[in-house]
């Protein structure tokens, strides 16, 4: 209970490093990935997100202080941690990470009624898990019936008709909805890594680990995302929304 206690004083120094812009799942992996791909996709043929933004000066203020905190702290940490360490290492921890979310994919995926999905999901985790060595290598990837969609607790509020509510920025952990905001909350407590440990301090350099571990897979994306918007902030959730949509619907 000791990490409950802590993490008000932890939460800052975690959820940076998790930081900017976050995706409502706030996994990192193939997927995040995907999210920046698709919010410069989305930008670029979207007109506009159909939200409401009623805190959209408030959402402007923490977005300047997450990107200040991007190119301040993140970037330079992750862009380190790319130099001194190899891509096949950085690569296995980025999939140890996936495959150690499996819980919250599976636990939501049955939320939804996607049992095969589940099932899929489960037999995902243990292929990587026992020929995958710890899940370090995604053995699973050669096994197409396997791989499905990622599910988080935001979209499985949106697959019971739960809409988005209004936009939100989150301080560190960016783009987001009330719906995915609360959904954040439903995941945090799947996660096993939430639970791995009593220390907080333990638990936040886990969190951290992974974070810089998977930002070094895409420096340059935030930036690209940037220099192609005149306002990076609606660039941003625009992106951000389509890509929720897109994911609710799958």
């Amino acid at each position: 209970m000791r990490l409950f206690r802590a993490y008000p004083v932890i939460f800052f120094i975690v959820f940076f490093a998790l930081a900017v812009p976050a995706s409502a799942e706030s996994y990192w992996d193939e997927d995040d990935d995907a999210f920046f791909s698709e919010i410069e996709a989305e930008y670029a043929s979207a007109p506009g997100a159909d939200i409401a933004d009623p805190l959209e000066r408030l959402n402007r203020g923490i977005f300047i202080v997450n990107d200040r905190l991007y190119f301040w702290v993140l970037k330079p940490t992750a862009t380190g941690w790319q130099k001194v360490t190899p891509s096949p290492v950085r690569t296995g921890i980025r999939n140890a990470f996936r495959n150690l979310a499996a819980p919250v994919r599976v636990v939501n995926q049955l939320l939804q009624g996607k049992g095969k999905a589940a099932t899929a999901e489960t037999g995902k985790f243990f292929v990587n898990t026992i020929w995958g060595i710890g899940g370090l290598i995604d053995a699973s990837r050669q096994l197409p019936s396997l791989q499905v969609p990622s599910e988080d607790f935001g979209q499985t509020l949106g697959h019971w008709g739960i809409g988005n509510g209004f936009y939100l920025v989150l301080p560190v952990l960016g783009p987001t909805t009330a719906r995915d905001g609360v959904g954040l909350v439903g995941d945090f407590f799947l996660q096993p890594t939430t639970y791995t440990s009593g220390d907080a301090r333990a638990w936040a350099g886990i969190k951290a680990t992974e974070a810089v571990n998977a930002t070094s897979f895409r420096i340059g994306d935030y930036e690209a995302i940037k220099d192609a918007s005149l306002d990076p902030y609606t660039a941003i959730k625009n992106g951000y929304i389509q890509m929720r949509m897109k994911a609710v619907s799958e």
